[in-house]
């Protein structure tokens, strides 16, 4: 997500705590932290609004694309549609045993992979899944390692991931769920 993130303006102290503030309510809610803890992290959030300079340099969002949303549009979005979406009826086999593109917008379930499968996929294709002892299982995602490269592809699947923002099953956020699938299944370094 930090990734995501460009250095752009000079936005207020108030601005940032502000932010800081929402996350702290959602770990709340969710009792990640407990309400002294909050209290504390209150309190030291007004002492820095009354005491810090008008103005602090921070990363804020912009209106630049991420990186890996071109890739998208022009390489992923013909079968997992413009918003990851992913075809109609995804999950039922079609007559000839594939499976239709699943939805990448986090309705779906490639947030249940790490990096590192994710990023097989996208580079060596879904043929990559198949195996002999599940054979009524076929893929029809081709393989786009000799098209795109390293970069590309890592920068495509971060864009999916930001799809994901927001988005919980049963009280867990996904991005949180795939990190630590991550944790175990990096992402290579190269493209080797």
């Amino acid at each position: 997500m930090l990734d995501i993130i460009r250095p752009a303006a000079v936005f207020s102290a108030k601005t940032a705590l502000y932010t800081i503030n929402a996350i702290l309510e959602s770990m709340l809610k969710l009792a990640v932290i407990p309400a002294w803890a909050m209290a504390i992290a209150v309190t030291v959030m007004l002492w820095m609004s009354c005491n810090s300079s008008p103005d602090v340099e921070a990363p804020i969002a912009t209106a630049e694309p991420h990186p890996g949303q071109g890739t998208f549009a022009s390489v992923c979005a013909a079968c997992h549609g413009v918003g990851g979406e992913g075809q109609p009826d995804w999950h039922i086999r079609k007559p000839d045993g594939m499976l239709p593109a699943p939805p990448l917008n986090g309705e779906g379930h490639t947030w249940h992979h790490g990096d590192g499968l994710l990023y097989r996929i996208v580079s060596q294709g879904g043929q990559l899944l198949e195996n002999p002892d599940l054979p009524e299982f076929k893929s029809g995602m081709p393989a786009f390692g000799e098209q795109l490269s390293h970069k590309e592809i890592v920068d495509v699947i971060e864009y999916v991931k930001g799809l994901w923002v927001d988005k919980e099953v049963r009280g867990v956020s996904i991005i949180e769920h795939q990190g630590l699938m991550s944790e175990a299944d990096p992402f290579p370094t190269t493209d080797g």
